[in-house]
């Protein structure tokens, strides 16, 4: 379970803290979505539960261990927003193997079969995916790694409805095995699969119901 308890980041060169007193508690094998627009603190506070940035108060928890930063990196997997700008390998094997030479072809299929690319050859170029499968491949890149929780930054933005579709049915089936938090400034195509919502507003999050958010018709499609 991830509880953060009063969490602010204040950097010295800001005159108000770009997060400020969050507390959230998600439970294991759930999705909770937090909605906001540009500038509301809402990337800034996945890349803390990341290790990427250091809180300047408060407490972050998994279960009962009060994590550091450093600890928060091992336990957290991002993708960030477009993050097929960000492939480094020649291949969908070299992409899956940096940081982890030693993996076994069974450990990469696995992955890949976890997101739905198990037909892909191991020799694609990941630009040469189409724009829902990078996603994809984004998420089996962290999905390797085996974090307990898995935090996401907009990952329908730049899609077309049925890539869009057809993403949102992953995390539905992703949800039954990992803890996902996810930030978007649209509500509509997650908040029926969301578990935990939550608006945030000048670095401050509220807990708030589904009926808060627009809803798009459930999908049809399946993987």
């Amino acid at each position: 379970m991830l509880h953060l308890n009063k969490v602010s980041y204040h950097p010295t060169a800001t005159p108000q803290p770009i997060i400020e007193d969050i507390t959230l508690t998600l439970k294991p094998q759930t999705l909770g979505l937090i909605v906001g627009t540009s500038g509301s603190g809402k990337t800034t506070l996945l890349e803390i539960l990341a290790g990427l940035a250091e809180k300047t108060s408060g407490e972050i928890h998994w279960n009962t261990e009060q994590l550091t930063s450093e600890e928060l990196q091992q336990l957290s997997g991002i993708v960030f927003q477009f993050p097929e700008r960000h492939f480094c390998g020649c291949n969908i094997l070299e992409e899956l193997r940096l940081g982890h030479p030693e993996l076994s072809a069974n450990r990469v299929q696995e992955a890949l079969t976890e997101v739905g690319l198990e037909q892909i050859s191991y020799n694609t170029p990941p630009h040469a995916l189409s724009g829902g499968q990078q996603r994809r491949l984004s998420l089996a890149v962290q999905l390797i790694r085996q974090p307990n929780i898995l935090l996401l930054d907009e990952p329908t933005a730049g899609l077309d409805w049925l890539m869009k579709e057809q993403l949102v049915n992953l995390l539905t089936r992703l949800k039954e095995h990992w803890t996902l938090l996810v930030v978007t400034h649209d509500a509509s195509d997650l908040v029926n699969i969301a578990d935990y919502c939550w608006r945030i507003e000048a670095g401050k999050l509220e807990a708030v119901s589904q009926d808060s958010f627009p809803v798009k018709a459930k999908s049809r499609l399946k993987l």
